[in-house]
């Protein structure tokens, strides 16, 4: 049937293209037998043209601009070789110049126009009555791209009915016939004029500030709304309503994406023998996930909790089968464990990210977070030295910054060793500081999501309460990003953003979870627990920060404290613990940390009387 109307319509051109040369009036019998006469020839070569330039590959219900130039490719050079026949068999003297254009005009019209008006009437056929009332938030590539997948779905479930965007260029065009309206300070009134049933959010690079805003404009509405993945996910740009997902915390949480020079980054661990500690971890699994994809020698991960390695190990076996993996079941703080390690192939990079982190739970346990954090660290740095392994990095946290919990003192304890030791050996030490990652073990997201499970409330120490977030994949490549910077007793803090109201996390994940706050679900105030802080903080006051070449890196300039202070400190730590001297231990550590709060040490020294 394509072939029969494509055919047709070629005599049609031919003929009307005489006809208009003589205004539409009464054509000469001449030149009308002459058409008639030389209609095979064009009929002959214009098909042929166009099956072997691949018209018909094409299919009418999906016709788009990429068809319509084929077609033009087709109906000119067809037009061209005819002629070129015509003018060498001598027939060109009676064939009107106008002729030409007019026929190569009208072909094209009427076999596209054809294949656009039968996609036009199928796209209305399958319009279904009942379609929900569709808002897109987004004008962009990606809200033309959704738009387009939702006027081709067979039935349509989903009609656009008007775009948003804050871009004041676009406000009164059209893209696939829908208009853009207002921008998203519009929502509210947009939703009522055109009584929509469904609000998409279809800027993939949206900023988290950004999204928490129109989020917050879309609850005001009352209506559902949904999002597209981020950037991160989206293959190659490709958008289609099979993505539509519900908004989710990281969306208001996490940040805007930069480029980093993958580049420089994968030049430092191609090749190499790279060792993750604590890699059964939230941040040392995806360090095991980021950098078996940058193609080490050898992957060596290590954890101390055996379920936690052997589900790292079974996942980095499944999905990068042609790395050498090893899998260590060990102690950092064990060093004749670390030694026969250490012997049997030492790394050129270590991530150290072993460490225990939870604050209230330390905060009675001295001697448990001084052996991982603070002995496991000199431990596995000592061994780096003696090994000559090229780069330590330290993965700290915003906790170490004038620290009010035993968890944020051992952690600074870690960070000054590393960055001492740095001036007295070729291993190139590097720290990290960066504030909570989301959905990490233990972190507060998990536990709102299951005490939203049981039903509330949802537990907040103190209404003032904020900190600074970002999504776990961010902060390792941005710990990745730094540690091929680094050259050696650097102190990197990764830019957290604004930090954030834990009440406001808390409020939305109720929103999100479609529950209505006070009614459905209550959050609760249950106080400051031991060693936390109402607000953390990302630098000293001696530290100055300097922007790097990553502009969500800082670099901090501090003085890294004299060697013999340091070792001594250590060493008298290190016997404190293994005599069980808790006090001795708050003495020394206190001596490394003296900006370690007095109300802090005053709780300490309370719980260190209670186990003596």
């Amino acid at each position: 049937m394509v072939i029969a109307h494509d055919f047709t319509m070629i005599a049609v051109a031919w003929i009307g293209a005489y006809w208009l040369r003589y205004n539409l009036g009464n054509m000469p019998l001449h030149h009308l037998f002459s058409a008639l006469h030389l209609l095979p020839i064009i009929l002959t070569l214009q098909m042929a043209m166009a099956g072997f330039m691949g018209l018909y590959r094409g299919i009418w219900r999906y016709a788009s601009v990429p068809d319509l130039i084929r077609i033009i490719k087709v109906v000119v050079a067809g037009g061209l070789l005819a002629f070129s026949v015509y003018y060498l068999a001598g027939f060109s003297h009676v064939i009107p110049r106008s002729v030409l254009p007019l026929y190569t005009l009208l072909l094209i019209s009427l076999w596209g126009g054809s294949r656009f008006l039968y996609r036009w009437l199928k796209e209305r056929h399958v319009s279904s009555q009942d379609a929900k009332r569709v808002l897109i938030i987004g004008a962009g590539r990606a809200g033309e791209s959704l738009v387009r997948d939702l006027l081709r779905q067979t039935p349509r479930r989903l009609k656009p009915v008007a775009f948003l965007d804050d871009n004041l260029n676009r406000r009164g065009h059209e893209i696939h016939g829908i208009r853009v309206v207002g921008d998203t300070h519009d929502i509210q009134e947009v939703v009522k004029h055109y009584h929509v049933s469904l609000m998409i959010i279809a800027i993939p690079s949206i900023s988290s500030f950004n999204m928490r805003r129109i989020v917050a404009q879309c609850e005001r509405a009352g209506i559902p709304y949904r999002t597209l993945p981020s950037l991160h996910d989206l293959a190659m740009g490709r958008v289609s309503i099979q993505s539509l997902r519900e908004v989710s915390i990281e969306d208001l949480l996490g940040r805007d994406s930069v480029h980093m020079d993958a580049q420089i980054t994968r030049n430092s661990i191609e090749g190499k023998i790279v060792l993750v500690t604590g890699a059964g971890g939230s941040i040392g699994s995806e360090l095991s996930r980021q950098i078996a994809l940058l193609h080490p020698h050898t992957l060596i991960i290590l954890d101390h909790s055996e379920y936690n390695l052997y589900t790292i190990d079974q996942e980095l076996r499944e999905n990068f089968p042609t790395i050498t993996l090893e899998s260590w079941l060990m102690d950092v703080s064990d060093e004749p464990l670390m030694e026969f390690l250490f012997r049997q192939k030492p790394p050129d990079i270590i991530f150290h990210a072993a460490a225990y982190k939870h604050v209230p739970l330390l905060e009675p346990q001295i001697l448990t977070a001084v052996k991982n954090n603070i002995i496991g660290t000199q431990t596995l740095a000592d061994m780096a030295n003696r090994y000559h392994v090229k780069t330590f990095v330290l993965v700290s946290t915003d906790k170490v910054v004038k620290p009010t919990s035993l968890m944020g003192m051992t952690k600074r304890v870690a960070e000054l060793y590393c960055q001492s030791l740095n001036t007295r050996a070729k291993t190139h030490f590097i720290t990290v500081r960066f504030g909570n990652v989301l959905d990490s073990a233990g972190s507060v997201v998990p536990l709102f999501k299951k005490q939203l499970a049981a039903g509330g409330p949802l537990t907040v120490t103190h209404p003032d309460i904020t900190r600074y977030f970002m999504t776990i994949k961010e902060a390792v490549s941005l710990i990745l990003q730094a540690s091929s910077m680094g050259q050696g007793g650097e102190i990197y803090v990764l830019d957290m953003g604004e930090p954030i109201k834990i009440q406001y996390l808390a409020e939305q994940m109720i929103q999100l979870a479609g529950l209505k706050l006070g009614k459905d679900i209550q959050v609760q105030y249950i106080g400051l627990r031991p060693g936390e802080k109402l607000h953390e903080e990302l630098f000293y006051e001696s530290e100055t920060p300097q922007k790097t070449a990553n502009q969500k890196i800082f670099l901090t300039h501090s003085q890294p404290k004299a060697w013999p202070q340091v070792e001594i400190a250590l060493l008298a730590i290190r016997k404190a613990y293994q005599t069980g001297d808790v006090s001795t231990l708050y003495h020394w550590v206190g001596v490394l940390v003296p900006e370690y709060s007095s109300v802090s040490f005053a709780s300490l020294h309370a719980v260190r009387e209670d186990i003596t």
